[in-house]
């Protein structure tokens, strides 16, 4: 008999949700990271603690027997409330800090970064939050140098230099649009004849706009290189040219949405990805909680609104 009999676990809980949705016991024990012989032990327990069969294992998918659908609510619920307990236990854990000097891309102050200010005051009732927004490898540099703790920035690849006491976090994949003024075609003959008016090559996502044009052999006329998505975009609106931006551009500067076009960027793909980052082992496992209710802000604030404004951006933006 197994040594669990008689005991309902969260890992028995877990290992009978991943069988669930992975369909045999083998997908699952690969999932987990198991053995086949443990996970149906995980199960074999469960189900004697329960006093009934969960699983018919006759068939391929493996199917859930009436107690087991019935058990499977429970179970999802129960390791959500574990879940969210250990959230919490993790920031109770830093209950004593008293700052928190946090650096975010200005593509996020329309309601991202606010909302995310309000959650984490209402966990830590006695923290202090310093906010710096700008450049993304201006956050970074401040984060290497130790005045700010915690920076959620465009990742820069090969542009930033390899640091081995930073955590970074995935958080957002967006792709290159091409914005155009109303009625005007996004067809590269048209593109080519129109004037470009480019992101400020000061900054490390102009520098990777320049790259991937030059890469595609592209040499684009230019009246305007400018740093501020509002100018570009009020001047595309008035007809001076196109631009190259990411879909968080239009989301901070939703104005203009209405007034320019947008369509999938016909030079080539293009992407830049968005990064939370922490000195590793500082806020102890405050970045991945952070992270976690930045990729749901993200997806609710602007992966949603944007997909469902422009359906072909599905798959193309995505939080991470």
């Amino acid at each position: 008999m197994p040594e669990t009999a008689g005991r309902v676990t969260l890992w028995g809980i877990e290992v009978f949700l991943a069988t669930v949705e992975q369909g045999t016991i083998s997908a699952a024990a690969r999932q987990l990271g198991a053995s086949p012989s443990a996970v149906s032990q995980q199960i074999t327990g469960l189900e004697a603690a329960l006093g009934a069969p969960l699983l018919d294992r006759g068939g391929r998918p493996l199917r859930l027997t009436p107690a087991g659908v019935m058990f499977r609510r429970h179970a999802e619920t129960i390791l959500q409330a574990a879940r969210e307990a250990q959230a919490e236990l993790a920031l109770a854990d830093l209950s004593g800090l008293t700052t928190l000097r946090l650096g975010v891309i200005e593509d996020l102050d329309a309601d991202v970064t606010p909302r995310l200010l309000e959650t984490l005051a209402q966990d830590l009732r006695s923290c202090r939050f310093l906010l710096e927004t700008g450049a993304s490898h201006r956050l970074r540099d401040r984060l290497d140098h130790r005045a700010l703790d915690m920076v959620v920035a465009a990742d820069l690849g090969a542009a930033q230099p390899t640091e081995t006491g930073l955590e970074t976090h995935p958080l957002l994949a967006e792709p290159f649009l091409a914005i155009l003024p109303q009625g005007q075609q996004a067809t590269p003959q048209a593109l080519r004849a129109l004037p470009l008016i480019r992101y400020s090559a000061r900054h490390h996502m102009g520098r990777q706009i320049a790259a991937h044009l030059a890469g595609q052999n592209l040499a684009l006329s230019t009246r305007f290189e400018l740093d501020s998505y509002h100018a570009i975009l009020a001047l595309v609106v008035a007809g001076q040219g196109w631009t190259i931006l990411p879909p968080l551009a239009l989301h901070h500067t939703a104005r203009f949405r209405e007034a320019v076009a947008v369509a999938p960027l016909p030079f080539g793909l293009l992407e830049r990805r968005i990064t939370l980052s922490a000195r590793a082992g500082t806020l102890q496992s405050m970045p991945e909680q952070v992270a976690a209710r930045l990729r749901d802000l993200l997806q609710a604030q602007v992966v949603t609104p944007a997909c469902t404004r422009w359906p072909w951006l599905g798959g193309a933006l995505r939080v991470l």
